[in-house]
């Protein structure tokens, strides 16, 4: 098409836009957004209790839904958990980390100890039928590794591919984390690990969402909704000083990516993680949890 004919074709379509703009109007409102509740999640060592029956009491008493425990020793912990959430409306949410080692080591023994302790962890997940084990390729502190390059994001994607097929035979996913570039420059957009998600060709790889460490992002919405399909797990915390929600004022307003979870249709979890300013934790948290389900409300 040359452009005169371009030109041509283009302002017939603006006058038919102004001469049946009822058209474009039943369009845009035809399209309902998908009913999606917010499902929170606390992190084990978040939640006051002395007891893993404790927390999981405290849980119950918020209408807390997911329970998100570490990775590090939980083989040695599937029965004590399956048991205590017997009979309970509270799943297991993501697995935070807890392996050794790291994926991008120079250093052999150092992946291999990341291999094994990752995998271990993994199928513990899904016997507790885990949506997924968080994992960073390599944070700024672990040294040596391989250079940020091309080949070395290549080679990351192979090594995800075949863990993710690793853990979808095991019925879970692992789930990339980006994080600020204080603690992971490697790694920083929700984009990025969408990106390496899609390469990685595996629906056992996904990634996740921090709205702590999405401070990099220019915005909420716009970071949830590139992660698209490969969205498996949120984080939340303040948005100031990495503690409760609320604890740092009017700053911590979440509702705009909250609106890109309800487009989405997202149906996993948004779990604390985060410190507490305050001596009294039940309360804190208490108010915490009112005030995102009033923003979910009004995103």
């Amino acid at each position: 098409m040359d452009r005169k004919t371009f030109l041509k074709t283009t302002l017939a379509g603006a006058a038919a836009a102004v001469v049946a703009p009822g058209a474009l109007v039943s369009c845009s409102t035809s399209a309902k957004k998908p009913s999606v509740s917010l499902r929170l999640s606390f992190q084990e060592g978040l939640t006051p209790g002395e007891t893993l029956p404790d927390k999981l009491d405290f849980m119950e008493s918020l209408g807390i839904t997911g329970f998100e425990p570490g990775g590090g020793g939980l083989a040695g912990r599937v029965g004590e958990i399956r048991e205590a959430l017997r009979g309970r409306n509270i799943r297991v949410s993501a697995i935070c980390a807890g392996f050794d080692g790291f994926m991008l080591a120079e250093d052999p023994d150092v992946k291999a100890r990341f291999d094994t302790t990752m995998r271990e962890i993994v199928r513990a997940a899904g016997e507790l039928e885990s949506t997924g084990v968080i994992m960073v390729p390599v944070f700024n502190w672990q040294t040596p590794a391989l250079p940020h390059t091309l080949q070395t994001r290549d080679y990351l994607c192979a090594q995800l591919h075949d863990l993710g097929e690793f853990a979808l035979s095991c019925g879970t996913t692992v789930i990339l984390e980006p994080l600020n570039r204080k603690e992971a420059f490697y790694l920083r957009l929700v984009s990025d690990a969408a990106a390496i998600c899609r390469d990685a060709a595996s629906a056992g790889v996904k990634c996740m969402g921090d709205f702590w460490h999405m401070q990099e992002e220019t915005s909420d919405y716009a970071a949830f909704m590139s992660a698209g399909p490969y969205l498996q797990h949120v984080h939340i915390a303040s948005r100031g000083n990495r503690v409760m929600p609320g604890e740092d004022g009017d700053v911590d307003n979440y509702t705009d990516g909250f609106r890109a979870l309800k487009e989405l249709g997202y149906p996993n979890y948004v779990s604390f993680e985060c410190g507490c300013r305050s001596e009294d934790r039940a309360a804190t948290l208490k108010a915490a949890v009112e005030l995102l389900r009033r923003q979910w409300d009004e995103a």
